[in-house]
């Protein structure tokens, strides 16, 4: 015999909607899934919905993105104690840039839609304090905030590609065996074009930039 209909009101009742619940299902998609299915189709099916009732509390799949990045942004190690604002500001970074490693096709979606959220002003409040400390002048600091996080971002954004071994070896091979009359430079600086593992160039690059930053004035 067939089961007698259930009544809607014997039925348990769906969550209400909110901001934080939207997001919070959205990261765990990301986790569970990648992020190809954080989708509004994907997420309302998540939360037992339409997908238009999501566009209340988030207007485009960019912004859910970039709502995702500022919850993730939570996640980072707060300022270390130890070592001067060099030292602590790059520990910072490299924790950004870690994070955002973990995920690396979020990376590439932060670098045309930026997050908006309290934990990425947190992130740019404790920057700009850091550079302050070190007497680098307000607008510098403001400008190279900006420069810095748009670094960590595009090398995590980088590992978002399915990279081979056999494509690093070609160009490895490429750069090894370049002609030297025709590219003496990369002939003679072959090894250092290829040397150093990635921290190690992370942190130099982030070295690099922070004492350009200190050092370079923005233009009136």
């Amino acid at each position: 015999m067939a089961a007698s209909p259930r009544s809607r009101r014997e039925r348990p009742a769906k969550p209400a909607l909110t901001r934080e619940g939207i997001v919070a299902a959205a990261v765990a998609i990301l986790r569970a899934e990648g992020l190809r299915k954080v989708t509004m189709r994907r997420l309302a099916q998540e939360l037992d919905t339409g997908p238009a009732s999501l566009y209340v509390y988030v207007r485009n799949t960019d912004e859910l993105h970039a709502a995702v990045l500022d919850e993730l942004l939570g996640s980072v190690a707060p300022v270390p104690a130890g070592g001067d604002w060099r030292q602590r500001l790059e520990k910072v970074l490299t924790a950004y840039t870690a994070m955002l490693l973990e995920h690396p096709s979020l990376a590439r979606s932060a670098l045309t839609a930026w997050p908006s959220g309290p934990n990425y002003l947190r992130l740019v409040e404790t920057l700009l304090d850091l550079l302050r400390s070190g007497g680098v002048p307000r607008a510098q600091a403001a400008w190279g905030v900006d420069l810095l996080l748009q670094h960590a971002t595009a090398t995590a954004a980088e590992h978002a590609g399915e990279d081979t071994p056999g494509e690093w070896r070609a160009l490895a091979r490429a750069l090894r065996e370049a002609p030297s009359d025709t590219h003496p430079h990369i002939a003679a600086s072959a090894d250092a074009l290829l040397a150093g593992t990635p921290e190690a160039r992370l942190s130099w690059a982030f070295r690099t930039l922070i004492n350009g930053i200190e050092r370079t004035a923005v233009p009136d």
